[in-house]
């Protein structure tokens, strides 16, 4: 999956996996990680999601990796804010308020891109990557954040091939393949969710399965 397909699906406004609210399962468990009340959580392929805004709520400051400028403007814009753009390395930084949103690719951030972070958050970073890419954002994500650090997980599992992805299905014993090695990995919940979705159904699904975990880096 090349970064074209990114940059279409926001042109062309494609973005079903954009949600117009909190994600309720970050509101549930995102107080059993205990990252300290102003620590700073990252959040890859963040996208321009609203999550971003309930984690600044909590007094958290907010350094996401995003590859579509689309996306970052239009988080900025729903906010009122007009960040400051500077470059770093290959990226762009676009700072404003409690938020600094990396443009480019994910893979070419470093530890000193991020700064000082001490929680991460995942909702649709590992299931908008095809099988042949996981295990590359997992060395990479191994490699910026620091021993540790929780972060939130949360992963879908339906038949893949009952539908084309993004977003991907990810078993729960993929993720223990993946991250187990370099994170402790707990589940915290899983729960069918297609009746909550019904966009998916309509896409030939008959399950879907969302599994939270809380993962702290080794």
């Amino acid at each position: 999956m090349n970064p074209d397909f990114w940059h279409d699906r926001w042109r062309e406004g494609q973005i079903g996996f954009h949600q117009p609210d909190y994600h309720p399962a970050l509101l549930r468990h995102w107080p059993r990680l205990g990252v300290p009340p102003h620590g700073r959580v990252f959040v890859p392929l963040c996208g321009r999601s609203l999550d971003m805004i309930w984690l600044a709520r909590q007094g958290h400051g907010v350094v996401g990796v995003e590859l579509s400028p689309i996306a970052i403007d239009g988080f900025f814009h729903h906010e009122g804010l007009t960040p400051s753009v500077t470059e770093i390395g290959r990226l762009r930084r676009h700072a404003a308020g409690h938020y600094e949103l990396l443009e480019g690719d994910f893979f070419e951030t470093s530890p000193a891109m991020l700064g000082h972070i001490e929680g991460w958050y995942d909702r649709a970073a590992l299931v908008a990557l095809p099988r042949a890419m996981r295990r590359d954002y997992v060395r990479r994500l191994d490699l910026l954040v620091p021993g540790d650090v929780p972060g939130l997980l949360i992963t879908l599992d339906y038949p893949q091939q009952q539908m084309d992805g993004p977003p991907f299905s990810v078993t729960g014993e993929e993720v223990l393949a993946l991250f187990d090695e370099a994170f402790e990995v707990t589940e915290l919940e899983s729960r069918d969710v297609l009746g909550e979705n019904p966009r998916f159904a309509e896409r030939g699904l008959d399950r879907l399965t969302e599994t939270v975990f809380r993962l702290v880096r080794r």
